[in-house]
């Protein structure tokens, strides 16, 4: 089991983080530790950054050591299987904690930039506009700028979603099928994200935000992205084992894209791209033939 990746504590940075990358270094106000409890005590804001398919387990074993008024935040990018709820829908039902106590921080940061201190921008969502406010000000860094966001329902999907989206280009950019088979895919993932997110009672802009464009382009442009690191070896020719095996880091959209198809299908929402997704991941459909079923459909007016 894991434990909490970074919690406040008065002013003091605590993680879990057993092992940092090559030229990687902690800031002087955050220590490592692998204590569950030591990371969440009196925390004002407790982190959670795991695999998205592991959080409800592990939540309930934390959640008596959750401080009573901690902030919990969430980093990840995916809907839970079977149940197709949002993290922070997964943290409200597991700790037991109001929605103005849950935030969430997404958008175009790949980790290995931020740890490097590399400028970015991302966006701090919460219901409760002052609590995103307080948690701004906690992670705003002379290379970090946040943005803060009420919709907290329209960024969890775009970073969601955006997961599958790479999975998708790096399919497309394994099989050489050139940048314009790449933009395409970005735009009609986009527009894919954008039904979903209205269907769900999203505000269509936050798609255009940091959470929803940004976050796409930076995963499906750079080689940084697991999801399309992931992709890329697929479209390669890689197994679905064969690219487990050599993937050392999760990439979330591997299992969320079957999450996310069914709470499109429960919604009612044509995602022609992520369910080319699913059939190439986890229904053994080569790449060629899911591209060529993909071109074949019916055509259609653009903003349909």
């Amino acid at each position: 089991m894991g434990a909490p990746r970074l919690a406040r504590r008065h002013g003091q940075l605590h993680a879990h983080q057993p092992r940092l990358p090559p030229g990687i270094e902690l800031p002087a106000n955050l220590r490592a530790t692998a204590d569950p409890a030591e990371a969440a005590r009196d925390a004002d804001f407790t982190v959670l950054a795991i695999p998205s398919q592991t959080l409800r387990a592990n939540l309930a074993a934390w959640r008596p050591l959750l401080a009573p008024d901690t902030v919990l935040v969430s980093l990840m990018k995916g809907v839970e299987l079977g149940t197709t709820m949002r993290m922070s829908e997964v943290i409200e039902d597991v700790a037991g904690v109001g929605r103005d106590r849950i935030a969430v921080v997404t958008g175009p940061n790949l980790a290995k930039e931020i740890a490097s201190r590399m400028p970015a921008a991302a966006v701090v969502a919460c219901t409760d506009e002052g609590v995103a406010r307080r948690l701004q000000a906690a992670c705003h860094t002379p290379y970090f700028r946040p943005y803060t966001n009420t919709d907290v329902v329209g960024c969890e999907l775009g970073g969601a979603v955006k997961n599958v989206i790479g999975l998708a280009v790096g399919i497309a950019d394994g099989m050489g099928l050139g940048d314009n088979a790449k933009g395409s895919l970005i735009t009609r993932g986009l527009a894919e994200t954008t039904r979903l997110g209205l269907a769900m009672g999203a505000d269509p802009l936050t798609f255009a935000g940091l959470a929803g464009l940004g976050d796409l382009v930076a995963t499906c442009s750079s080689p940084l992205s697991r999801n399309h690191t992931f992709g890329t070896n697929l479209g390669r020719g890689m197994t679905l084992q064969e690219t487990i095996a050599v993937t050392r880091q999760t990439a979330e959209g591997v299992k969320s894209c079957e999450s996310v198809l069914d709470l499109a299908r429960r919604h009612g929402v044509d995602m022609p791209i992520t369910e080319t997704v699913v059939g190439i991941v986890h229904e053994g459909k080569p790449p060629v033939v899911a591209l060529k079923e993909l071109m074949s459909r019916s055509a259609k007016p653009e903003r349909r």
